[in-house]
């Protein structure tokens, strides 16, 4: 017990007014006993925590791991959310960089395509000879009369080279192809022979030997084939024109005369295909 001074005489005070007192005048807050449970005893030791706490923690636990399980089996979006872009299945086969690293090679051109005219002077070479006519005497659809080496004078057509003929079909299908040929090169096709009689036949032969045909059976006798000058063969970059664009005129170096064909080794000489099955067998 303790006194102080209050008006006259000494107030007693208990030790617990001291203490507060005390506390007050130094400025901290008097210490206040929250709860009654036991203090914990041992270094580093924490406190106990309380039945509502484990409680939170395991509802929170357990709603994650609903989530975790649920996402994968139901997707993360409803049908309505999705991206456009999104794809029913996963994607399938080599990826474009594999493709590249690989090296594939792009698929040859097909025989029909590459038959075509190649350039577009051809078509334009090709309109200006229907518009132009450079056979304006030469009627394609002629019929023809005669046999091989002896076709009748209205059964053939005069060419641009002077002593040149050939079927009038044939005849106006190469002056289209003249005509591309000469939009590319800017001069006219040389040709060495066209149209044989059934005599040259016989002077042919006689003077190339296994090189010619039997009288009667060529078909330059029919007036469907052609041989070409060497300028023409010679050059790569002409003959590689020519065997790309002449059949989209429908002239073509047979089988036969190809390289490991059934004949002789002959690319200067072309035939016109229609013309050929209609009196024999393209081969």
């Amino acid at each position: 017990m303790d006194t102080t001074s209050q008006g006259d005489g000494p107030v007693p005070r208990s030790r617990r007014e001291i203490r507060e007192a005390a506390e007050g005048r130094s400025g901290r807050p008097p210490r206040r006993r929250t709860s009654s449970a036991p203090k914990s005893r041992g270094r580093g030791a924490h406190a106990a925590p309380t039945g509502h706490t484990w409680v939170t923690r395991a509802t929170v636990l357990g709603s994650l791991a609903a989530a975790t399980i649920a996402v994968p089996l139901t997707g993360t979006a409803d049908a309505d959310e999705r991206s456009p872009f999104d794809l029913d299945t996963a994607p399938t086969g080599p990826s474009t960089l594999s493709l590249l690293q690989s090296g594939a090679k792009t698929p040859g051109t097909a025989a029909a395509i590459a038959a075509a005219p190649r350039e577009r002077s051809v078509a334009a070479a090709a309109s200006r000879t229907t518009e132009r006519d450079p056979l304006p005497d030469c009627d394609a659809g002629t019929q023809v009369e005669g046999s091989n080496g002896q076709l009748t004078d209205h059964s053939l057509c005069d060419l641009w080279q002077s002593g040149e003929q050939l079927r009038p079909d044939a005849a106006v299908s190469l002056s289209a192809l003249n005509e591309a040929f000469r939009a590319r090169f800017g001069r006219d096709l040389c040709l060495v022979d066209s149209y044989r009689s059934l005599s040259s036949q016989y002077s042919v032969k006689a003077s190339r030997g296994f090189l010619a045909a039997t009288p009667g059976t060529s078909m330059h006798g029919w007036g469907l084939a052609i041989d070409l000058c060497s300028k023409e063969t010679g050059s790569a970059e002409v003959y590689k024109w020519l065997w790309d664009n002449a059949p989209a005129y429908g002239w073509e170096n047979p089988p036969w005369a190809q390289r490991g064909g059934s004949g002789k080794y002959e690319p200067w000489h072309f035939e016109y295909r229609a013309g050929v099955e209609e009196v024999s067998t393209w081969h």
